[in-house]
């Protein structure tokens, strides 16, 4: 018995229709992307293994697919690591390379393998897939595509600016209106942790506060207990927990809580930097909203944080992400190269957009017209109007099989094909071209001239 085919959890299989719904956002957002000034680029999808681990925090490790050595794998491994089933150990002797886990660490590894041939600043996006172990739930996927826009090698805050208007421009430009883009900054989670005497708990701090909209305040305050955080500090930093206001209102509060920290300072003036340039300039459809208890990816952002929620009333996590980092490419050597850049979450973009019902029709569209087949002569005849009307960049074709006309009408209804063509013994001999549309019935004989128009 012939085994049932499957494919593996947290990946998934794409239709025509849905293949076309992707297409439209990568177009959107590729469009965007060389508006303002980004370059492509491409890297492999896997790395060496060395280039990947230790870059994304113990947890993040633990994320990334392997990929076996070729041939045999264990002759060269360790015997006693074998026999003791040591499988953090064992996978460097057996594993060499990995499928990467984002597309940040591999466009640092490329500044810094390429230096000599880029000009700084380098501003690059990158849409490709990338590969997390993850568990598999609503959103989230175990292969799945980033679209990442980066700029490495300036300080200017103007390059934030210009990322909060990227990200307006495109979503709205896919109809996606009332996006909310949160910013904050690490310099203030720094400076929080710092007066209120909990610097080396940074992390476990920021780790905390970033699940508030989670777990609440009760739930948040428990885990920086168990942290090892003081009731002290964590009386100090109670307004952040009902941290309200305008943005304005928002960076006076922040000022005065890190009116003695000049690392938590420096992270106010950049964010009242960016947010005032921002609302001088405006934005079309998104709002940009201060949110301090957003921490994202510490181990290696330094300044400006970004996420985008999707409109109210949509469940669904964040669909963009980024932020500033000051010496990513610090880890391959390269020193004092800071970048800043934002992330399109592709997959749950199209989800939003799916339950909102913004694809336009048009997205779907296939061909414009089936052409029948009535015989070889008749699908000649057809074959040459075919390929005029392809010239035109009308998309059409030809039925492949002389079958009963019901099944050819049936065929096209399923597919969504808004014409039939019909080409028969008569139409052969006046040399013109029965047109049938097939959502109102309508049918009418039209010489070539006509077709065109009416297809186009």
């Amino acid at each position: 018995m012939a085994q049932k085919p499957s494919i593996p959890k947290g990946t998934r299989d794409f239709s025509p229709a849905e293949v076309a719904k992707r297409n439209y956002i990568f177009s959107t957002i590729k469009t965007n992307f060389e508006k303002f000034g980004f370059q492509p680029i491409e890297t492999p999808s896997f790395e060496n293994s060395e280039t990947l681990m230790g870059k994304y925090g113990e947890e993040g490790d633990r994320l990334i697919f392997k990929i076996l050595n070729s041939g045999d794998y264990l002759a060269k491994a360790d015997a006693i690591l074998l026999e003791n089933r040591d499988s953090l150990k064992l996978t460097s002797h057996i594993s060499e390379k990995a499928l990467r886990y984002d597309l940040t660490v591999p466009f640092a590894r490329y500044v810094v393998q390429h230096q000599n041939d880029i000009e700084f600043p380098f501003k690059r996006y990158q849409i490709q897939p990338v590969w997390r172990a993850d568990r598999p739930q609503k959103g989230r996927f175990r292969e799945f595509y980033q679209c990442d826009a980066d700029v490495v090698g300036s300080n200017s805050l103007w390059q934030e600016v210009e990322l909060v208007q990227l990200y307006d421009s495109v979503f709205s430009e896919l109809g996606l209106g009332g996006v909310t883009i949160k910013i904050n900054n690490r310099k203030i989670l720094s400076g929080i942790a710092e007066v209120i005497g909990a610097s080396d708990k940074l992390i476990d701090f920021t780790v905390a506060l970033d699940k508030l909209d989670k777990i609440g305040e009760d739930g948040v305050k428990k885990e920086m207990l168990e942290k090892g955080i003081s009731e002290t500090a964590i009386e100090k930093v109670q307004p952040l927990f009902h941290f309200s206001g305008t943005i304005t209102e928002k960076i006076e509060k922040l000022a005065n809580l890190l009116a003695n920290s000049d690392e938590g300072m420096k992270g106010v003036n950049e964010l009242q930097f960016i947010c005032d340039n921002v609302t001088t300039l405006g934005l079309q459809t998104a709002f940009l909203d201060l949110d301090v208890t957003l921490a994202r990816g510490l181990n290696y952002y330094t300044g400006a944080i970004f996420e985008v929620a999707a409109p109210s009333g949509v469940a669904m996590g964040s669909i963009g992400g980024g932020g500033r980092y000051d010496d990513l490419t610090g880890i391959f050597g390269l020193k004092n190269m800071s970048g800043v850049g934002i992330s399109f979450g592709l997959d749950r973009i199209a989800l939003v957009m799916e339950e909102l019902g913004l694809f336009p029709e048009a997205v779907l569209a296939t061909s414009k017209a089936l052409f029948l087949n009535f015989g070889d002569k008749e699908a000649l005849y057809a074959m040459k109007a075919i390929g005029k009307l392809r010239q035109k960049g009308i998309k059409v074709e030809l039925y492949p099989d002389k079958s009963k006309i019901d099944k050819q009408f049936k065929h096209a209804d399923r597919r969504g094909i808004p014409f039939a063509v019909i080409v028969g013994e008569s139409e052969l001999e006046r040399e013109e071209f029965g047109l049938k549309n097939l959502t109102t019935g309508e049918q009418q004989k039209v010489d070539f001239a006509t077709l065109v128009a009416l297809l186009q």
